[in-house]
């Protein structure tokens, strides 16, 4: 509307009739800096989302009233009557009508006719408001809303405002999708939404889908934001084929600001009723979060009794120096996973992992104790509990001009279930001093240690197995290590476009030898946390081929390697590649047929970066002496801005399995013929905004068979999302039987998801569980 001089005419009533300080400026007038109010009046504050400081009775009493009009009325100082294209502000409201009376004695205004309402946290077009201009309280008729801070708008024969934050619908609609959007909405008699606790409770509600009535629901409360609120969450339902008809129905629990928890009772046809429960909290010792599952008899294996679950998981800081861990889960049998669905695991879990750790770390020291305990899920498999375990490490850098002296020990409690392995008490102390040189293009560390460690035995002395042990025995062995690198780079660029530059890598390694037949594990087989690590070429530089201390290898052997990195005009790596084996000087390498080698197989890692869009990752072990490639893998993966696709593929040998894997009898036999021969082929394509569609298929070449295959569509808008999933997995026979004997089966599973967004977190249905034991991995060392 153009500035009038009618409109100047009903601003200047305005200020007369509310006695607050307005000036009217038409463009040609200067207006000071305290008195900078513009015609046609402006506001930046109505609707914007923060909300204001609670202001005190004074101050919102001073808050001066604007309005502008085409013409007004007014009655013996108590009544105005604004008409055509009437614009009214006071604070964070604001009134656009046809025509708006104000009733000066009340302090009411009642607008009437296309009425445009706008306050701090909502806007609504209605046929008439009245509203209240000191409390802020308005009635609105007729009304069609949108929230300012949420994603939520509808319609209601009546709104009544009550304060800032509170807002009473009758007759309501309520939705978060976008305006023309009508996938869902829900409909009610009464709708409360409180801003403050950014909770919406409705009466008499009923849910709907393209307009048709899908859902009845009495009463419910749903979260409008981030905030806690105890009460009944959305149910979800589904069909399964392996459990049948499901319905979950989880009750929310708001225990205290740093405590909640969430009860479900989920039916299942051919199961029963399975209890589930959350609960995290936050306290000083840090966060965690426990769940359990109870089902007290499972109709279709009801041989197995009553089937549950517990986890525990714990992590936290307290006054920056302890350290507290917990990771504990256990269920009631060994099928579980592959039985129920878990938030507690999946069913591709080996075993459950039971520990705790408490430490104490300060700048140059560090004492921990832990507890470590396995639940593994196969029959007849008992590993060793650490119970406990205390740790002590020193740290001295520097402590003598250049040289540094770090100290490791331990003493670990060790005990089974098993009556054919010893129990056992170790005590492991390790000394080490080293004299890190290094300059711009090299570095050059010598490190000399000396490992001592003590078990205390108990074991059945009948036993043949152990015979060779001990029940008191010691072990002292020094150790020498010399590690050096060189860091070159070319005058010359590769290809005329990259910088290359090349790091050769040496390393000498002096383990005497040491008779360890008197310790359980001691001669490389086995012990009590002991196993033995892949020889990649990152590990060819490491000081111990097994991962514990229960058998520490003899060693004299040089390792050699080298990386070669090329670098663009930007200085960004595009790719590497690294190569090198172990030359052992006194034949101390042992081949496949018990004779000794002179050198490891040849270890070789590349990574490959091309324009930000192909990437590659590979790495194979070759043994020269039995002429075998050992290890392979390779993932070449193109991506583009709809998705991506990536094929890999991984190789281990047979022999190089039973060299390296430790196996309970039968031995590696029961499990593979020839070894991993795996190819796969993932993908994953976007579809506009909305639509994903993925999809993964991997095979095994040797064997000529299908492992694993996964499709999946998933559409996301912004009120509601849908998700389809298809997955076939090979499952192993109930006895067990060589890979490749046997005809293959597969558990086929499907996936349906459909969930309503905006509210709170997402919630809706989910039912089946497709996922795949093999899935997606960027295994890129370069920035990508």
């Amino acid at each position: 509307m153009p500035f009038t001089s009618r409109s100047l005419l009903a601003s200047l009533a305005g200020c007369l009739l509310y006695g607050s300080p307005v000036i009217a400026d038409d463009g040609s007038t200067i207006v000071s800096p305290e008195n900078s109010i513009i015609f046609p009046l402006q506001t930046n504050a109505v609707n914007s989302c923060p909300v204001p400081e609670k202001t005190s009775k004074e101050e919102e009493d001073q808050q001066p009233v604007l309005i502008q009009s085409d013409s007004f009325e007014a009655l013996n100082n108590s009544k105005a009557t604004y008409k055509g294209n009437v614009h009214i502000i006071k604070g964070r409201q604001e009134i656009k009508a046809d025509s708006i009376t104000l009733h000066q004695q009340e302090n009411i205004a009642i607008a009437e006719g296309n009425v445009d309402y706008s306050s701090m946290d909502m806007r609504s077009k209605s046929d008439k408001v009245t509203t209240d201009l000191t409390t802020e309280d308005t009635t609105m008729i007729n009304a069609a809303y949108k929230m300012s801070c949420q994603p939520i708008r509808g319609q209601a024969s009546r709104v009544l405002k009550t304060g800032q934050e509170i807002y009473q619908l009758e007759d309501a609609s309520f939705t978060t999708c976008p305006a023309g959007d009508k996938s869902w909405r829900f409909k009610a008699s009464d709708i409360e939404l409180d801003q403050s606790d950014e909770w919406a409770t409705f009466y008499n509600a009923r849910f709907e889908v393209l307009d048709v009535p899908i859902l009845y629901l009495p009463y419910i409360t749903v979260p409008v934001g981030d905030k806690r609120k105890t009460g009944v969450l959305i149910p979800s339902a589904g069909l399964d084929s392996k459990d049948g008809f499901e319905l979950s129905i989880p009750v929310y629990w708001n225990i205290a600001p740093n405590y909640d928890a969430i009860t479900t009772i989920n039916y299942m046809e051919k199961r029963g009723t399975q209890l589930e429960g959350n609960f995290r909290y936050l306290t000083d010792l840090g966060a965690g979060e426990l769940n359990a599952e109870y089902l007290g008899d499972d109709a279709k294996n009801q041989d197995k009794g009553a089937r549950w679950g517990a986890s525990w998981n714990h992590s936290g800081i307290f006054r920056q120096h302890w350290k507290f861990e917990v990771e504990y889960a256990q269920v009631s049998d060994v099928t579980y996973f592959q039985d129920l669905n878990s938030s507690i695991g999946t069913r591709d879990e080996g075993q459950l992992t039971q520990s705790g750790e408490v430490s104490y770390r300060s700048q140059d020291w560090d004492l921990s104790m832990r507890v470590r305990d396995f639940q593994v899920l196969v029959e007849s498999q008992k590993p060793y509990r650490l119970m406990p375990q205390v740790e002590f490490n020193y740290y001295a850098p520097q402590f003598y001009n250049s040289l540094d002296f770090n100290f490791h020990s331990h003493v670990s409690e060790f005990a089974t279930d098993d009556d054919t392995k010893p129990s056992a008490t170790r005590v492991h102390m390790e000394p080490k001093l080293s004299l890190p040189l290094s300059d711009t293009w090299w570095s050059l560390t010598p490190e000399a240690s000396l490992l001592y460690t003590h078990y205390t035995q108990e074991f059945d002395k009948k036993n043949a197995s152990l015979s060779s042990l001990e029940e008191d025995t010691s072990r002292t062995i020094p150790e020498v290590r010399v590690n050096g690198a060189i860091y070159l780079d070319s005058t010359q660029k590769f290809l005329g476009e990259y910088l290359q530059t090349l790091e050769p890598k040496i390393q000498y390694l002096y383990v005497p030898e040491v008779d360890q037949s008197e310790i359980y594990g001691g001669q490389g087989e086995g012990g009590y946390d002991s196993s033995k690590l892949q020889l990649d070429y990152y590990g060819l530089f490491r000081d111990r081929q097994y991962s514990g201390v229960d058998y520490i290898a003899a060693a004299n052997q040089f390792s050699i390697g080298a990386t070669s990195r090329f670098y663009d005009d930007a200085y960004k790596e595009r790719m590497n590649i690294s190569f090198g084996q172990i030359l052992y000087m006194d034949g101390s390498g042992t081949s496949e047929n018990n004779d000794n080698k002179n050198s490891s197989a040849w270890a070789i890692e590349s990574d490959f970066n091309y324009d930000d869009y192909l990437f590659y990752h590979g790495g194979i072990q070759y043994d020269s002496n039995e002429s075998e490639l050992q290890v392979a893998n390779s993932t070449l993966e193109y991506r583009h801005n709809r998705g991506y696709i990536q094929a890999n593929y991984r190789y281990v040998s047979k022999s190089y399995i039973d060299d390296n894997l430790s196996y309970s009898d039968p031995g590696p036999s029961s499990v593979t013929r020839y070894g991993i021969y795996q190819a796969g082929i993932l993908t994953q394509y976007n579809i506009g905004n909305s639509w994903r569609l993925n999809a993964q298929y991997f095979y095994d070449t040797r064997e000529e068979f299908m492992l694993e295959t996964l499709v999946g569509a998933t559409y996301l808008s912004d009120c509601w999302s849908f998700g389809l999933t298809y997955s076939d997995q090979i499952i192993a026979p109930e006895t067990s039987g060589l890979i490749g004997s046997y005809e293959p089966e597969y558990e086929s599973n499907v996936m349906l998801s459909i969930a309503i967004r905006g509210l709170g977190t997402n919630t809706g249905i989910t039912s089946g569980s497709a996922t795949n034991a093999l899935g997606y991995g960027r295994p890129f060392y370069l920035n990508n």
